[in-house]
């Protein structure tokens, strides 16, 4: 009898560099784009960071800084959404 391995969860961190900012979540496919599930923390430099347990794949994701959409600036691949704007693209190995 084989036994099955569940995929590796790990941390990803998202990291968005807004000093002015009040308020910055993140959502995306992960949480089915739950604006108030995940709030990010600000740190001295004005850096918001979060740290979500993803398991291999890829997950389409934005911030949602002050109530407004915003992308990830250090996220190098972008996907169409039906929105006509883009969602940034995470992947997880």
């Amino acid at each position: 009898m084989a036994i099955r391995k569940n995929p590796k969860v790990m941390k990803t961190e998202f990291s968005l560099s807004a000093p002015q900012a009040k308020r910055v979540f993140i959502a995306g496919d992960f949480n089915q784009w739950n604006l108030s599930e995940y709030s990010l923390k600000q740190d001295k430099k004005g850096v918001w960071k979060i740290s979500l347990p993803l398991g291999p794949g890829q997950y389409e994701y934005r911030f949602l800084v002050d109530g407004e959409w915003q992308n990830d600036p250090n996220c190098p691949s972008l996907v169409e959404n039906p929105y006509g704007t883009f969602n940034c693209l995470r992947m997880v190995e």
